[in-house]
């Protein structure tokens, strides 16, 4: 496989997700292009974080399918990355983790301490690299967890609510990270509750209600003018079932 393939689009098609008895995910068909940023909304409960974990393989679906352009499960496992809402931190240093990282995708120990530093600077840690992860504020947890996940250089990122409970100023920071990693050539997919974020950082919207896909379109037109009643609900601040 050459090391500039790329594993993108990527497809779902008609892809359900039951667990418990219960219809979390029903009927979701969508492709993801390279290039723009991918913003998943809705509310509470409507699947935004069941997908992403779909997307990126940690679970799989019970009805439909979901395909990359590679088949190589290697490959396609190398050339994405995924942070959490409350991403996990090794009980070592923040440098000591994004080494770690790059050692478990095989990175040669020769580049590990110049990837390790390139990191740390893009993500504005360069001060705090011998510092332990565990001591860190939730803005820069949260900013570590991103350059570990950067330092292995993702084609594609997943991003699960990267700001949730932080202030203003740590939001900020992300949200200029986000930017420059999707400058570098990375495709993001995030989800957010925050409506001011999304139409910060959007270029095309997935909008997902109950467990379905009402919308998929660019930013500007799902901002400006919903398709779907649930959607300008959920625009109004309304609650929607």
């Amino acid at each position: 496989m050459s090391p500039t393939a790329s594993i993108l689009p990527l497809r779902f098609s008609q892809v359900g997700y039951e667990a418990g008895g219960k219809l979390l995910l029903d009927d979701i068909s969508f492709e993801l292009e390279s290039g723009p940023r991918t913003v998943i909304l809705g509310p509470n409960g409507a699947g935004k974080s069941l997908g992403l974990r779909l997307a990126h393989g940690l679970i799989e679906p019970t009805s439909g399918a979901i395909e990359w352009s590679s088949a190589d499960p290697i490959f396609l496992r190398s050339k994405q990355a995924m942070v959490f809402e409350r991403p996990v931190l090794l009980r070592r240093s923040a440098a000591a983790n994004i080494d770690y990282a790059l050692s478990i995708h095989g990175t040669p120990r020769r580049e590990r301490e110049t990837r390790v530093e390139a990191a740390l600077t893009k993500t504005g840690l360069s001060a705090l690299a011998e510092r332990p992860a565990r001591v860190l504020s939730a803005g820069e947890r949260q900013r570590l967890a991103i350059a570990r996940a950067w330092a292995t250089e993702p084609e594609v990122l997943f991003l699960d609510e990267p700001t949730a409970a932080l202030d203003p100023a740590a939001t900020r920071a992300i949200e200029t990270l986000i930017c420059s990693i999707a400058d570098s050539g990375t495709k993001i997919v995030m989800t957010t509750h925050d409506l001011g974020q999304a139409r910060r950082l959007a270029d095309e919207i997935l909008f997902f209600s109950a467990g379905r896909l009402l919308e998929h379109t660019p930013a500007a037109d799902f901002f400006a003018e919903p398709a779907t009643g649930a959607a300008k609900a959920f625009l109004r601040g309304e609650l929607t079932w």
